[in-house]
């Protein structure tokens, strides 16, 4: 009786009720970073003399893989270098105070515009949305840097190829990649309510998602699906190099190790994307994988209901129901 009370059809209602970011909220969303970008270049054909160059839509929602949670969307900035910029080590204060600029006078108080990481945000208090925007120094064509704020270090992207890439697993499983990849990042949310330490990013899932559906793992049924994901955690202990040939070859890669895990960047082979993770962050997920695949297998023999969403509610949390 596999899957007697918890279904591929549960945990498609499931997703849709409590995951997915509604349709009506991606228009809202995307109305607001379109303003942001109208209002951006006004202001870059009133200073040309800035070198700010164009701008992009970026992040999960870009990708279609954002959650009913988000509360931020993700811009890149492309900058020209020049003699008018300042230090790539200044330049996020930089975009700070120009996009102060933009805003002067518009609503928007100085204070709403605030540095991040590597990016500055800018709080919408109307709609409760913050955009993040992320500085880019151009490159070549649509390649770029983005510049981290306290050490100045380069990243090399490409955002057009970033979407571009997932684009491409999409359309070959047209819902269920994505789906997937909204279910995985769940359960890795659910798994920082109760571990504020416990490690592993968005991007990361995303790319494991992406390995697996190259390798011809068909996710039209989220269970299976889902056990695939945490098998192969498991069965590899992230061990295996993970990278992609849609950008580069393999000849690319470092040849020595760049790090405990190594996922490559689809666009860029030598930024592994999870360098800094320790062996404790990998045990740490791969326990967490153990824990949820048992849960998997738990609810499917369940012999009652309570049992099966129990089951369940160790991968989501006490939000699944039935």
């Amino acid at each position: 009786m596999a899957d007697q009370y918890v279904t591929h059809r549960t945990i498609y209602l499931y997703a849709e009720d409590k995951i997915n970011l509604k349709r009506d909220y991606v228009t809202d969303y995307r109305a607001q970073v379109n303003r942001l970008r109208d209002n951006l270049k006004a202001y870059i054909d009133e200073h040309p003399d800035y070198d700010l160059v164009k701008m992009y839509h970026s992040g999960s929602v870009a990708k279609g893989t954002a959650l009913k949670t988000l509360n931020d969307m993700d811009v890149a900035v492309y900058i020209k270098k020049s003699a008018n910029n300042p230090s790539e080590y200044e330049l996020l204060t930089w975009l700070q105070d120009r996009l102060r600029e933009v805003y002067k006078g518009k609503g928007i108080s100085e204070d709403q515009i605030v540095l991040s990481t590597h990016c500055v945000t800018i709080s919408f208090r109307g709609t409760g949305l913050d955009v993040d925007v992320s500085p880019v120094i151009v490159e070549d064509n649509d390649y770029g840097y983005l510049i981290k704020k306290h050490s100045g270090d380069r990243v090399l992207t490409n955002i057009p190829l970033h979407l571009k890439f997932i684009r491409a697993r999409k359309e070959e499983q047209p819902h269920d990649y994505r789906q997937t990849i909204r279910l995985v990042k769940w359960w890795i949310r659910n798994m920082k309510r109760i571990d504020d330490e416990f490690r592993f990013k968005s991007f990361m899932a995303e790319l494991i998602c992406a390995h697996l559906a190259d390798n011809g793992l068909i996710m039209k049924d989220y269970i299976y699906a889902l056990e695939e994901f945490f098998a192969y955690i498991i069965k590899t202990q992230l061990n295996d190099r993970i990278s992609f040939s849609d950008n580069y070859p393999k000849s690319k890669l470092p040849t020595s190790s760049t790090g405990v895990i190594e996922i490559f960047d689809p666009v860029n082979p030598t930024n592994n994307i999870i360098a800094s993770y320790t062996d404790s962050d990998r045990m740490k997920i791969i326990e967490a994988a153990h824990n949820a695949l048992d849960a998997i297998h738990e609810a499917r023999y369940a012999t009652t209901q309570e049992r099966a969403v129990n089951c369940w509610r160790k991968l989501f949390g006490p939000s699944f129901t039935i």
